[in-house]
């Protein structure tokens, strides 16, 4: 039987410094807590998996809104692994992650791993809407098959609007059924991690860091907007969150200088 469910997160700023939770409604796999943040000015919630999920059919969502002024970390417990359904008439499963940031707030989405297990078809959709003065954080990483096994299916599309106007649009397509050449030399070139990572900061304005090899399989390209998106693979997912994290790292420095001059 297929699961239907949807947890919302709402983070607003409460004049002190700091961020309060007036929303946080779990349902379903997706049980929501309210862990401690190393920063005091920043809310975090991690994403704890209750059951088995994604199974084929089953539609799952988030939706987060940091409200003007906020800042908010949503992070995951554990990865996400995506299963094949029951039954030879089992449909993709769906996961519709929906972000809004507001005014002066920042929201940092850094969940753990999908991970498409062999026989599972998933469409991961990922959509986030900020304001002009908004600042985001935006990590996601997929992971073709568990240890020894051949990829699932995996489609996803990452659609981001700043101030109402396009910011990014990018989908990407794995495994049987996806477009040919997924898995060659000119796109993956046998490595089964992958992984974005997307900074939008004000500070960039219209001097974003310019386009960079990070190491051998990432890039590092500028947007037509205050924001840099990085694309990089991997043979496995601890070499990518390495690639990853250096790359976040480095950028928030700049961003950091930037913000001073």
């Amino acid at each position: 039987m297929s699961v239907t469910a949807t947890a919302r997160i709402t983070a607003a700023a409460d004049g002190r410094g700091s961020t309060a939770l007036p929303v946080l409604e779990s349902e379903g796999p997706l049980a929501l807590r309210r862990t401690r943040s190393p920063d005091p000015a920043y809310a975090r919630v991690t994403v704890v998996g209750a059951m088995s999920a994604p199974l084929g059919g089953d539609r799952l969502a988030i939706e987060v809104r940091a409200g003007d002024g906020a800042r908010l970390t949503v992070d995951s417990a554990a990865a996400t692994v995506a299963l094949p359904g029951a039954g030879p008439d089992a449909v993709p499963a769906s996961y519709d992650v929906r972000l809004r940031v507001g005014e002066g707030a920042e929201l940092r989405w850094l969940p753990e791993q999908i991970v498409s297990a062999h026989g599972s078809e998933l469409d991961l959709t990922t959509r986030a809407e900020l304001a002009g003065t908004a600042r985001l954080v935006l990590r996601e990483e997929q992971v073709l098959g568990r240890h020894g096994e051949t990829t699932g299916r995996l489609s996803t599309r990452l659609t981001v609007r700043r101030a109402g106007r396009p910011l990014l649009d990018q989908q990407l397509a794995y495994g049987p059924g996806a477009p040919g050449g997924w898995d060659g030399g000119a796109v993956l070139g046998g490595h089964r991690a992958v992984g974005q990572l997307l900074l939008v900061d004000p500070a960039f304005g219209d001097r974003p860091p310019g386009p960079r090899l990070l190491g051998p399989t990432a890039v590092l390209t500028p947007l037509a907007g205050p924001g840099v998106l990085v694309t990089a693979l991997a043979a496995d997912a601890r070499l990518l969150r390495a690639v990853l994290d250096e790359a976040l790292e480095g950028l928030l420095k700049e961003a950091k200088v930037l913000e001073r001059t």
